[in-house]
């Protein structure tokens, strides 16, 4: 006796779109566009999983971190022109006898804008016409000494005795 059996496709006619026996579509197809296992697809350009990113591991995970070549490094030494402090002379300077008396221990002093009152001005360093426009006000500059480490020339032992051996 010869058995007819029906194809697949008209035994699940109906039966959910397309299913053929897996369910819905997604469950028979493997991860496709949806980026794989775990933190797969999280690359910088991919949006497919950005929500868990950031709620798991913060703001934190995309782009560049890390150390820069010290070539790159920023000059983070603060600066302030002479015009700032002349406008800005309540929160700068300080009213003593017959000027201001200014202390910007931490700053370099640069040249832009115009002195009008008697400066006494002690600062980190100072450029040379931020300098001439203070001293031309009536106004004086003390630099703050910086102190210079002198390193200690370590020699080796070890290498002074091999030097000193001759055989």
């Amino acid at each position: 006796m010869k058995l007819h059996k029906r194809k697949k496709s008209s035994r699940y006619h109906g039966r959910g779109m397309g299913s053929n026996g897996h369910g819905s579509r997604k469950n028979w197809k493997k991860s496709g566009h949806r980026g794989g296992i775990g933190m797969a697809g999280t690359g910088k350009r991919a949006d497919h999983k950005k929500t868990l990113v950031l709620n798991l591991y913060g703001n934190n995970y995309f782009g560049k971190q890390g150390v820069t070549s010290r070539k790159t490094q920023r000059d983070t030494r603060q600066r302030i022109n002479v015009g700032d402090i002349e406008v800005h002379l309540g929160k700068y300077g300080k009213k003593s006898g017959n000027g201001y008396e200014v202390k910007l221990e931490e700053y370099k002093i640069l040249g832009s804008g115009e002195v009008k009152n008697k400066l006494f001005v002690k600062c980190l360093e100072i450029s040379q016409s931020a300098k001439e426009k203070i001293e031309k006000a009536g106004g004086s500059v003390e630099v703050a000494q910086v102190k210079e480490i002198k390193t200690p020339v370590v020699t080796n032992p070890k290498h002074e005795r091999k030097a000193g051996k001759k055989e």
